[in-house]
């Protein structure tokens, strides 16, 4: 009597990586309704030079309590600190100092442009491949960026001087996106991203005591929720998983999914702040999702031989 031969049952395996995206998109959102929140009550240079100092003492002191190797070359650390003065110092002192003046919905979408500057360089820069579909739903998504923009603008509730600090912080971003993955330090993200707030707070912090002062921050209950998050949420979990997406993906797929900010942030700017939302603005988030999806599917794979 023979028995069939057994057949092993291959179970589907998990794909962590939408996690990733869902978790990345909702806290780098929030982090702008958490960056107004505070600047409002604190100066914004002073706010970041704290964050970035207290995330790096943070995850190094970590990493030391664990006794986790020390696997970064010379090399690798300057280049996470280069990082730190493009990605936190640059980016988010600018940023902060326009959300002075700026809404946090238009702050978020601003900087939500960044997939399409990040595509143009990585094509010329990092040879990535540009197809026409990727242009069309980079050009998607700038429109329906750019028609929530021009309908905020018209309100006339944001001030340009706070919109070329956002600007200015756009051009850091992409900046360092790229940088990373020209660069590529080794290593792990861990400690690197602990080198790289250290970096941004040592880099920050001359101004921030030069153009301000202690006396000048408001103490509140908001402000340290504020604080708390874009400490643990933003600087240490929100920029390991972006790095963690820029490795996994190109630079313009990962740079892509800052489209969904603009929705989540107008969401979370409504929720939290009470700032205006019309009906035309969430008309621009059509295009925006249909840009998302082009972007980002995956090329159709050519037939077997």
């Amino acid at each position: 009597m023979s028995l069939a031969p057994s057949v092993a049952v291959s179970r589907p395996t998990f794909n962590p990586l939408p996690l990733y995206v869902g978790l990345f998109c909702l806290l780098w959102s929030f982090a702008f309704v958490a960056g107004k929140i505070g600047v409002t009550d604190c100066p914004p240079l002073i706010l970041l030079a704290a964050r970035f100092s207290l995330a790096g003492i943070l995850i190094l002191g970590i990493s030391a309590l664990r006794s986790e190797k020390w696997d970064l070359s010379w090399r690798d650390t300057a280049v996470f600190a280069l990082l730190g003065v493009a990605n936190n110092a640059l980016y988010l002192g600018l940023g902060y100092t326009g959300l002075q003046t700026v809404s946090a919905g238009l702050g978020g979408l601003i900087v939500s442009a960044n997939p399409v500057f990040t595509a143009m360089l990585a094509a010329l820069v990092l040879r990535e491949t540009m197809t026409w579909r990727k242009v069309t739903g980079l050009m998607l998504g700038v429109a329906g960026v750019a028609f929530i923009v021009w309908h905020r603008m018209s309100v006339g509730t944001d001030d340009w001087h706070g919109i070329l600090f956002t600007l200015a912080s756009l051009v850091s971003i992409v900046a360092g996106t790229i940088l990373f993955k020209v660069l590529a330090p080794k290593g792990s993200l861990w400690i690197g991203n602990g080198i790289q707030n250290i970096a941004g707070g040592l880099a920050v912090m001359p101004f921030a005591f030069t153009f301000a002062s202690l006396s000048d921050i408001v103490p509140s209950a908001r402000l340290a929720g504020a604080f708390a998050f874009l400490v643990l949420g933003g600087s240490i979990l929100a920029y390991l998983l972006w790095f963690h997406l820029l490795k996994v993906c190109g630079a313009t797929a990962a740079s892509a999914y800052h489209f969904l900010m603009p929705p989540l942030g107008i969401l979370f700017a409504f929720l939290v702040l009470g700032e205006h939302v019309e009906f035309r603005d969430l008309l621009g988030i059509v295009p925006v999702a249909l840009g998302i999806y082009l972007v980002t599917r995956p090329a159709a794979a050519g037939p077997s031989a």
